[in-house]
């Protein structure tokens, strides 16, 4: 198992620019069915680049205010492959932050994920000085808490009926990783 810490790990993780609304609307777009049973409901226009161009810029003025982190993962061809987000990012007593992302399906499989969670981490345990970052899966997310698990995260317990995905209430696994 890699350590979060490992620098051999080639970095797969860059910041997000306006110019990603649409590559990440291609994907969305792509992928809509694929992700349709692990995320929200969306409206239309969320999968076009004008929706993700309000998407990308929202995530852009979080991140300038310190509440969120947001980077596009890449492929073995520096490509865009999914996104990355520290959501949540809450200071003082807390220091914690919430941790999200998705792959393209074409990709998954090929340790993207893992890859991208672990640079996230250097992120959130370094420069961002977090104590905490929490993951939260569906019960039955094995792929996603396999990723987590590889990254060091524990399960800490399961909350009921905690967000709505794929328009119902769902139970989550709750899972976090403390800064050593």
């Amino acid at each position: 198992m890699r350590a979060w810490h490992d620098r051999r790990v080639p970095d797969r993780v860059r910041p997000l620019v306006a110019g990603d609304a649409a590559g990440i609307a291609r994907l969305q777009a792509a992928n809509r069915a694929f992700l349709a049973p692990w995320d929200a409901i969306r409206p239309d226009v969320f999968y076009t680049e004008a929706g993700q161009a309000v998407e990308v810029q929202r995530m852009l003025e979080r991140e300038a205010e310190g509440i969120l982190a947001a980077r596009a993962i890449l492929d073995d061809d520096g490509l865009l492959a999914g996104v990355i987000r520290l959501n949540g990012i809450t200071r003082g007593a807390f220091d914690s932050a919430s941790l999200g992302y998705w792959v393209d399906r074409d990709r998954n499989g090929r340790g993207l994920a893992s890859t991208a969670v672990a640079a996230v981490l250097d992120l959130a345990f370094g420069p961002l000085r977090l104590h905490r970052v929490q993951a939260e899966t569906l019960r039955h997310n094995v792929r996603s808490q396999r990723v987590l698990a590889k990254n060091g995260f524990e399960r800490i317990g399961m909350a009921p009926q905690y967000i709505r995905i794929a328009g119902e209430w769902q139970d989550h696994d709750l899972f976090q990783r403390l800064a050593h």
